[in-house]
């Protein structure tokens, strides 16, 4: 079944690989981005090309991210499917970023899946239906040092994302949550560098790790043994294909460096957790974890 998909952050990487096979698997796409006119209206061009809309929202804005769901409801008359992908990287000695740093991070990575989930969830559940897909990251489940300050936005997409889950699981919703590996996508050239390098400087040897970390991912990038990041696009579409009540909690897609098994262990915790708290009526939402 052909569904409306609105996508967030889809003017590169995983965003605009999924608006771009979504699109070509007969869905119709709403790729969302900012600055549509300006910074990223050769990306808006090339998505148009392709018969994708594109819409204005900045997941940093409560009136941008009203004003697109709004846009998108209006053009296809019912949205089916949010994906929450917008997001942006963080590298370095956690100690030398910035609290405005940290603040900026978690407008994009979490306030901004809060903002659009309050936009769209109303029409999910007047219309009893809807599929909501989150992008974390393995670093939501295991912890890579100088990586911390990313992975803890990511800890509460976690979160965020199982409380969703329980929460509108009576409505005939569904909250997958996605947990890319490590991919060539431009996140990292790109992510936040510590604004307070002096911090870092009485790291002595230890501060110059990041950068390394960060080359040694780069070159892995660049090699003919990369990751494909096309992955996360596929793994996109089979989920939107499976029938509501069916799909995973959570999908691990690619080297999962131990996130499979946590997610794993989780799912008896979560379930004992709940009934012991009395709210054995949310034990049906789907709490087990799968990997691409």
């Amino acid at each position: 079944m052909l569904k409306n998909i609105l996508i967030t952050g889809a003017s590169s990487g995983f965003g605009r690989d999924t608006a771009e096979t979504l699109a070509h698997a007969g869905h119709q796409v709403f790729a969302s981005m900012r600055d549509v006119a300006e910074r990223n209206r050769p990306h808006a061009e090339a998505l148009q090309a392709k018969g994708i809309h594109v819409i204005e929202l900045d997941v940093t804005d409560d009136t941008s991210v009203e004003r697109g769901v709004n846009s998108v409801l209006e053009k296809a008359g019912r949205l089916d499917v949010l994906v929450n992908n917008a997001g942006i990287g963080s590298a370095g000695i956690s100690e030398a970023f910035t609290t405005e740093q940290l603040r900026a991070l978690f407008e994009v990575n979490v306030f901004g899946i809060q903002r659009t989930l309050r936009a769209v969830l109303p029409a999910f559940r007047e219309q009893g239906d809807g599929l909501v897909i989150n992008i974390g990251s393995i670093l939501g489940r295991v912890t890579f040092p100088f990586f911390g300050l990313y992975g803890a936005s990511k800890f509460a997409i976690e979160a965020l994302t199982d409380s969703y889950r329980y929460e509108l699981s009576k409505w005939g919703i569904d909250v997958v949550l996605v947990q890319p590996s490590n991919y060539p996508t431009n996140i990292f050239a790109s992510a936040q560098r510590p604004g307070d390098a002096g911090r870092g400087l009485g790291y002595g040897e230890i501060g110059a790790i990041p950068d390394k970390m960060v080359e040694t991912l780069m070159a892995l990038f660049e090699s003919d043994d990369a990751p494909n990041p096309h992955d996360v696009a596929e793994a996109i579409v089979r989920i939107v294909a499976q029938p509501n009540g069916t799909r995973p909690a959570r999908l691990v897609v690619g080297q999962s460096f131990g996130a499979d098994a946590i997610n794993a262990q989780a799912v008896s915790i979560q379930a004992q957790l709940i009934e012991g708290l009395g709210l054995g009526q949310f034990t049906e939402a789907r709490m087990g974890p799968a990997e691409a």
